[in-house]
């Protein structure tokens, strides 16, 4: 029996290979990271979240966020805000260069709740509709939405907000199924992405604790949805996308077959054991490295490297120990000898 959860999928007039998605996350996908998560086969990436006031105002940073060279399509770019001009101009700028415009309506970081940005909007349902048709209309490819279940408890405003999003022009939206009051604690509430998915006819991602590929398995039949997005489950380890895509093309037998045997071949990476063989480790955080220095320059690429490195070898051997000599280390070429010499060692 097949499962036909990994499809193309459409959003407005773009086709995507898959429906399994990166997540946008702020200080985390950069160029480099996105680029490295790319090669294990997402169907969409996203940038960090973009401020439109930052572009609005002609912010350098914040336009420093939008470098895509060299990267391979589609991008989404997520833009954030609560003033409707700026976000009718963040929308109009980046839509010349992004294939997907995303409105961030999720997020609960309190440096930005405070300004009315985020997961705030969804306590004030007619700025969200203001918001989405305005930026639909400005942007000249299509436009989707990122939500959470609602701000609190008393708050669940997804199913209100998703019928808005919609009716206002939006080609898709992605649920978190936590409140804002909830950040990342506690279990997603997947019931609340599955009721989205039945109240809306644009496409559903559902996102928020897919920490694997029988998650990922879950979530599609659990909730019916279009699509998935995977966030922190990627820190450290991009390789999930291939995982999450390869089980889930196989055959319910086949998987079956996967969960109970462990085959791990060195000279070949199985991603499907979730046993990402040193050497191929190795080879990606040194891609990471050349990616960020290129990025950001020696300096401030080796400090950024520092939590990504963390991630990449979460539950290692004698990791703390290694945590601790690389937080000390300060330049490209100490940091790639530390590296090299901990993966020969273990």
């Amino acid at each position: 029996m097949n499962n036909c959860f990994i499809k193309k999928i459409k959003i407005g007039n773009v086709e995507l290979n898959n429906n399994v998605f990166l997540a946008p996350m702020a200080g985390i996908t950069d160029r480099p990271f996105r680029i490295i998560c790319k090669e294990f086969g997402p169907g969409l990436v996203c940038t960090e979240m973009v401020s439109s006031k930052g572009l609005f105002y002609d912010d350098k940073k914040t336009d420093l966020l939008l470098n895509m060279k060299n990267e391979k399509r589609p991008v989404a770019v997520q833009i954030f805000g609560n003033d409707v001009e700026a976000m009718k101009y963040a929308a109009k700028y980046v839509s010349k260069i992004a294939d997907i415009v995303d409105i961030n309506m999720g997020c609960p970081a309190p440096k930005v709740v405070k300004n009315g940005d985020g997961s705030k909007l969804l306590l004030n349902l007619p700025l969200v509709e203001e918001i989405v048709t305005e930026v639909v209309k400005a942007s000249s490819v299509p436009v989707t939405v990122k939500i959470r279940k609602g701000w609190d408890s008393n708050n669940i405003v997804a199913v209100e907000a998703a019928k808005i999003i919609e009716k206002a022009g939006a080609s898709a939206i992605t649920v978190h199924g936590r409140t804002r009051a909830e950040y990342y604690s506690g279990v997603a509430d997947w019931d609340i992405i599955k009721q989205v998915k039945q109240s809306v006819n644009i496409p559903v991602i559902g996102n928020g604790d897919i920490k694997s590929k029988e998650d990922a398995k879950k979530m599609f039949e659990l909730t019916g949805v279009d699509g998935i997005m995977i966030g922190r489950a990627a820190l450290g380890n991009p390789w999930i996308f291939k995982d999450v895509i390869e089980f889930l093309s196989m055959n319910t037998e086949k998987q079956d077959d996967i969960k109970n045997k462990v085959n791990i071949d060195d000279q070949k990476v199985n991603f499907l054991d979730g046993n990402i063989p040193n050497k191929e480790k190795l080879r990606v955080i040194l891609k990471h490295i050349d990616l960020e220095v290129e990025e950001k320059g020696e300096i401030v690429a080796v400090k950024e490297m520092r939590k990504h490195m963390s991630w990449y070898i979460k539950n290692y051997k004698e990791a703390s120990k290694f945590r601790e000599a690389v937080n000390k280390i300060d330049n490209r070429q100490e940091l790639e000898k530390c590296l090299k010499e901990y993966f020969e060692n273990i």
